[in-house]
């Protein structure tokens, strides 16, 4: 009930505000550009000839609009990940999900309101592994008049962390998905689209100037397709104060910890002058069990430089003591460390739908389709389904419609199969009743391999309430903190181990609820909530805008 409280506040103030919204156009074209990088020349898949996109920067209450034109040779949509979409479905951007891809040569404007949300968010493709080089930050300050709950910052730093191939990514997705194998490693990580200085051939460094005794706001963005990060600065701490657009409660730390598809923001306070040269660096936390699986190396890490004015450009700079990739311990205590603002926190209390939701990496007989595939194929269940996206219609059109048949069908269970259960492929959505409050707790069981999983909710923040190892005991439910618990739109559900979220329906639509390890989705580990029809007038499904992509 607080919650909806809560969402009926932030309306109203919304409608209050009308007249200080603004819109906020933004045009973006999607097309092939010559990147060099690591001794070579590679084309890749960029907006406006950036690397990365263009950062989009708007105010709680603004209305959205982006013109996207594809003048690549692939489908492709945007995602405005962690944007919450309040009747505006048509815009989220999973491909088959919400839309049909923007087919080469064609385009599509992508129209929604920011309602209630403030911090640091991005958007990225939904479509293959454009998402590697096709992203960007998506900045939301407060309300006109309003102010941050935490020191008012000198200085706003944006840093998007990605991932780069050598190769042509769409060529590094093919390759697998034939096979039926993981795709091959990333060749480097970056920051701001550079590697830094520590690659073979690398020249080019991302840096910022900062003036002492300041406050300094980073907006750190974890872009990388496949790979959890550890983000550190030599010789300064951080104080966390949001994550996933989420404030949180003042949380000191010298190490920060991103899934694919986090974004934390936390404040860094400079010191004296002279205070010199500083690297902040970008180190992978590799997370599969057992550790001989292993699939990326410690010496591999971007750089970037903060650098005191006044410092020479030439100095050396100092470099922070890195973890190592397989340190869970420092990954969870981060992660189980954070808590949410009790301002801000309005848990519900009243749980209408219980469901557990096993993950789950396994195998399948190899696809006709998979022309290089030997016998069987890696696959990926949430309880023991592994998800296919329709080809004929996007899921919300079919809903929309009324016309399922054929396009998905509504019987996702609430709970894992039985022991010894084979896998089975299907489009199964979980359908919720309109404002139902929703609890589900997360298993990532030990298996081999097994993984820590960032998994995404569209449409929604949600509410972590618990984190642990091993298996969740039914009935743990004293163990849930209900008081300040940190809000979320990705969570990295430990190898071995759970998490409880819950969050309200509150939205009609198909709402994509997937791994963010983009190997994994096309593997089959997602599932939809397909949220239905209120009855008042702002609870109902639009219809599509007249300019939606048609299959």
């Amino acid at each position: 009930m607080a919650q909806l409280l809560w969402l009926a506040s932030v309306l109203l103030l919304a409608a209050s505000s009308v007249a200080d919204a603004a819109t906020a156009n933004y045009t973006f074209t999607v097309a092939s550009m010559r990147v060099n990088r690591l001794c070579n020349s590679t084309d890749i898949i960029a907006v406006n000839g950036q690397l990365p996109g263009p950062t989009i920067e708007v105010n709680d209450g603004d209305e959205v609009v982006v013109n996207v034109t594809n003048g690549s040779p692939y489908n492709l949509t945007i995602h405005w990940h962690g944007m919450l979409q309040l009747l505006t479905p048509w815009a989220d951007g999973p491909s088959m999900v919400t839309q049909c891809p923007i087919q080469p040569n064609s385009s599509y404007a992508y129209r929604f309101n920011v309602t209630g949300q403030e911090g640091t968010l991005w958007w990225h493709a939904h479509s293959s592994f454009l998402r590697a080089t096709v992203y960007g930050a998506l900045i939301v300050k407060p309300r006109n008049g309003s102010a941050y709950p935490f020191p008012t910052p000198d200085q706003e730093v944006p840093l998007v962390l990605g991932e780069w191939w050598s190769q042509n990514v769409v060529d590094v997705e093919k390759d697998a998905l034939m096979s039926g194998q993981l795709p091959s490693r990333s060749d480097a990580f970056t920051v701001n689209g550079l590697t830094g200085q520590l690659y073979p051939c690398a020249n080019e460094t991302f840096t910022v100037v900062v003036e002492p005794n300041t406050t300094v706001l980073l907006r750190v963005i974890n872009a990388a397709l496949n790979t959890h990060l550890f983000f550190k600065l030599a010789g300064h701490n951080f104080t966390v104060v949001a994550v996933d657009a989420c404030y949180t409660a003042n949380h000191t730390t010298d190490t920060l910890v991103l899934a694919p598809g986090n974004t934390v923001d936390a404040l860094i306070f400079t010191g004296p002058k002279p205070a010199g040269s500083y690297y902040m660096a970008v180190q992978p936390h590799d997370t599969i069990s057992p550790a001989t699986m292993a699939t990326s190396d410690d010496d591999s890490t971007a750089t970037a430089i903060l650098r005191y004015n006044g410092t020479s450009p030439t100095a050396t700079p100092a470099m922070p003591a890195m973890p190592t990739s397989s340190d869970t311990s420092t990954a969870n205590a981060f992660y189980f460390g954070l808590r949410g603002v009790k301002a801000f926190t309005a848990v519900p209390t009243k749980v209408d739908v219980n469901m557990t939701i096993e993950l789950g990496l396994g195998q399948l007989p190899c696809d006709s389709a998979q022309t290089s595939c030997n016998g069987t194929a890696f696959a990926a269940a949430m309880n023991g389904v592994s998800f296919r996206l329709p080809t004929r219609v996007s899921l919300l059109e079919a809903q929309f419609k009324g016309k399922p048949a054929g396009v998905y069908t509504a019987d996702f269970p609430d709970g894992p199969p039985g022991s010894g259960m084979a896998m089975v492929e299907g489009t199964k959505v979980r359908s919720l009743p309109y404002n139902s409050t929703v609890e589900i707790v997360l298993q990532n069981p030990t298996a081999v391999p097994a993984e820590n999983h960032p998994i995404h909710l569209h449409g929604f923040n949600f509410f972590v309430l618990a984190q642990g190892l091993g298996t969740f005991t039914p009935g743990n439910a004293s163990a849930y903190n209900l008081v300040d618990p940190v809000s979320r739109n990705t969570l990295a559900v430990p190898t071995g181990g759970w998490a409880v979220i819950r969050f309200v329906a509150n939205n009609p639509g198909m709402w994509f609820f997937h791994c963010h390890l983009d190997a994994h989705v096309p593997m089959g580990l997602g599932m939809v909530f397909a949220v239905q029809n209120g009855t008042a007038p702002g609870s109902i499904l639009p219809p599509p805008p007249a300019d939606l992509p048609m299959c």
